[in-house]
């Protein structure tokens, strides 16, 4: 990874719809760099040529070849430093452009007080009144440019009343007024300050449609023009056009500014180009750019959503190579990258340096660190961060509130969610805990086995006129499933549809749980209600306890149900299946066939793990029905090894984890006393909580003895 970075990219970047010649004459371009002339000396001493109309790929090749250093030899001209960098590419059959520098033009600034003049007061005044005509009325706002103007305007007063007008509508209306009346409108700020109204717009049509209008009659455009219009492009998602105008401004000749660079980087990035945006990013550095925090932004973003370590470590190192000092966004953005990745060390030090260098850290900063802690179960950092967002009041709201419960809830920290629920109801700065922090308490409670004190907080909501979401309905039933209390689950599923609920992919799986759970004569009352949410889960069920369905039969229904279900609840689905058929006496195969196709459909990878020294079998995401299967389709399998005389390791191991995960609760201890039920020669590993080992000399004589229950002889 590293060598991406510190050497050149040979990537090019090709746009999906290669951009028009601006003109009927086929413009040539020639490289001034004397790196790229020694490259090609050093080759095959070729001399470089002109092509007619070449690609922007063909055009930065010699740049993309050249090795970028911090400290440049007399012999690199690239790396000089001029008080203004020269550029790069010039095209010989026209004028040079009036704008080739990488350096923003410098903005037209207009007094910010107009009470001394009484011209610009009057101005003043007319601006306010045309911004507060109707958008919708182009005839009164015409009338009204007549009254106000009976003499034809000045091009100062014209362009004051552009940049004063807020609308979109109202600058291109007026724009358009001036191009009938004033010879001056077709200069090119002009253009700038519309396309700029209309970027805040989103309005990309209009500003594809002024800038090829700037092209065909002739008027220039510079850094600004195809700032903006690259920009609008991004910000209204038109990628392709983005891209599009970048290579076109390439081929005129301009150079783009450090807006345009930052802008077209973060377009590569999202259309998750990396190589093409290293390519960019050399090319830039190589002809004098140097990239601000935006830019720094855009790579980490880029990197961390791609789980890229090694690029995230690249663009610190490039940050403190320039002395380009991090912003808040650029941490932001670097934490959530550090999340990405798995980095929790890395995010706490980050964020210590970010405190240090005297920022302070905002909602999106906290909740950010708060979500690294909890996936990587740091709950004794996750609470001093809390702590210390007290002590310093640093500002918290609702997301990061209900960011600190769901940590709490996935570890078990009933106490400290309690204190934490409680803060949000005397919070001053009025964040009240909403539909999300209740459920989030609830699965705290559902997973304590504390039904009652779920209840009465789902009451407690009600009366609070807090509406409670799917989530909320889903924790509750799953709580009171899991307690036996169907009636109670029947009761606030009909609540549910009441209050206009449309279950979903995992309230129906909380629903299969309920059933598997449920006593005798009971399993009908959920199924019932299992019918209103997912008739062909109820039809699947009914083909499980029906002994004369086929495998055949049995496996196609199955597969039409997982094909409509959402990707993340189609384990669970099978899971509880499983758990149904264990449960509910179903005939005794059907818990085998479940697992079979489960694993046939890919739901149970890497559950199984051969080393020369060890077999192992990993239940932690299985459900205690589909645990016990899994472990006696692996018995099954030892067995057939046994009989074909295979090498066996020395050792076996089972892990369920130690039972504080959210999937793996109450595992270790039902999986002991499935062990104990069919005399296995497993017992816990003292070093390892959650961990069974047995060893070769134990296991086979055991399987080998005939006292295994039927499943070992299938």
């Amino acid at each position: 990874m590293a060598s991406l970075y510190t050497s050149t990219s040979t990537f090019f970047l090709h746009s999906p719809h290669p951009p028009p010649p601006l003109s009927s004459s086929k413009p040539t371009f020639l490289c001034r760099s004397s790196s790229s002339k020694q490259i090609a000396n050093n080759s095959v001493d070729q001399q470089p040529t002109t092509t007619a109309n070449p690609s922007l790929s063909d055009q930065l090749l010699p740049l993309s070849l050249t090795l970028l250093k911090d400290n440049p030899s007399k012999s690199q001209p690239l790396q000089a430093q001029p008080p203004k960098p020269k550029p790069t590419w010039v095209n010989p059959s026209k004028p040079k452009p009036t704008v080739l520098s990488l350096r923003r033009h410098q903005r037209r600034h207009f007094p910010s007080s107009s009470s001394s003049n009484p011209d610009l007061r009057r101005l003043a005044l007319l601006a306010r009144k045309l911004r507060d005509s109707p958008d919708d009325d182009a005839e009164a706002f015409s009338a009204a440019l007549q009254e106000a103007f009976p003499d034809p305007v000045s091009r100062d007063d014209a362009l004051f009343v552009l940049n004063s007008l807020h609308s979109w509508q109202k600058s291109v209306q007026f724009f358009d007024w001036l191009k009938t009346q004033n010879s001056f409108s077709s200069e090119t700020i002009f253009y700038n300050v519309v396309m700029k109204s209309l970027r805040f717009g989103r309005q990309w049509d209009f500003v594809e449609r002024l800038a090829c209008e700037m092209v065909e009659r002739g008027i220039e455009l510079d850094n600004i023009t195809y700032s903006t219009v690259i920009t609008t492009a991004k910000r209204c998602r038109r990628f392709d056009k983005a891209i599009e105008w970048f290579e076109r401004m390439y081929r005129t000749g301009v150079m783009p500014d450090e807006v345009t660079y930052s802008a077209i980087l973060d377009v590569y990035a999202q259309l998750r180009k990396r190589e093409e945006v290293m390519s960019l990013y050399e090319r830039a550095r190589a002809g004098g750019w140097k990239p601000d925090a935006v830019a720094f932004a855009v790579l980490g973003k880029m990197f961390g959503e791609a789980g890229d370590y090694d690029g995230i470590q690249y663009v610190l190192q490039e940050m403190r190579k320039l002395d380009v000092k991090p912003n808040l966004v650029v941490y932001n953005t670097l934490l959530e990258a550090m999340g990405k990745v798995g980095k929790p060390g890395l995010a706490r030090n980050l964020f210590e340096e970010l405190v240090e260098n005297g920022l302070s850290p905002n909602e999106k900063t906290l909740t950010a660190l708060i979500k690294i802690y909890g996936k990587a179960r740091w709950g004794r950092d996750a609470l001093e961060l809390w702590e210390r967002m007290r002590e310093n009041k640093w500002p918290m709201d609702f997301i990061l509130y209900n960011t600190l419960l769901s940590m709490c809830a996935d570890l078990g920290l009933e106490e400290e969610a309690e204190k934490l629920f409680g803060d949000m109801k005397r919070s001053e700065a009025g964040v009240r805990p909403d539909n999300w922090s209740y459920s989030a308490m609830i699965n705290i409670y559902s997973s304590g086995g504390k039904a009652e004190r779920a209840l009465e907080l789902f009451e407690e909501m009600l009366e609070s006129r807090v509406e409670p979401n799917i989530m909320s309905y889903t924790c509750l039933i799953q709580c009171l499933g899991k307690s036996r209390r169907t009636n109670d689950a029947v009761r606030v599923f009909e609540t549910a549809l009441e209050r206009g609920i449309k279950p979903d992919d995992r309230l129906c799986g909380c629903l299969l749980s309920v059933v598997a759970l449920s006593k005798e004569g009971e399993m009908g009352m959920v199924l019932a209600c299992l019918e209103k949410a997912n008739s062909k889960l109820v039809k699947l069920v009914s083909m499980l306890a029906d002994e004369k369905v086929s495998f055949n039969e049995l496996k196609e229904e199955l597969r039409k149900v997982l094909n409509e279900s959402a990707m993340e609840v189609r384990r669970p689905f099978c899971n509880c299946l499983i758990d149904i058929c264990r449960n509910q006496n179903f005939p005794s195969q059907r818990a085998s066939e479940l697992f079979q196709v489960g694993t046939l459909y890919g739901l149970y990878p890497g559950l199984h793990s051969k080393r020369t020294d060890e077999w192992s079998l990993n239940l932690r995401s299985l459900s205690v029905g589909a645990a016990n299967t899994a472990f006696e389709e692996w018995m099954k399998s030892l067995c057939n090894s046994i009989q074909q005389k295979d090498d066996l390791p020395q050792s076996f191991c089972v892990h369920t984890g130690a039972g504080n995960h959210k999937f793996s609760q109450g595992l270790a201890g039902a999986f002991t006393a499935h062990l104990s039920k069919l005399a296995a020669p497993f017992h816990q590993d003292e070093e390892k909580s959650g961990s069974f080992v047995a060893s070769k000399d134990e296991l086979i004589p055991w399987l080998e003895a005939g006292i295994v229950p039927a499943f070992v002889a299938g």
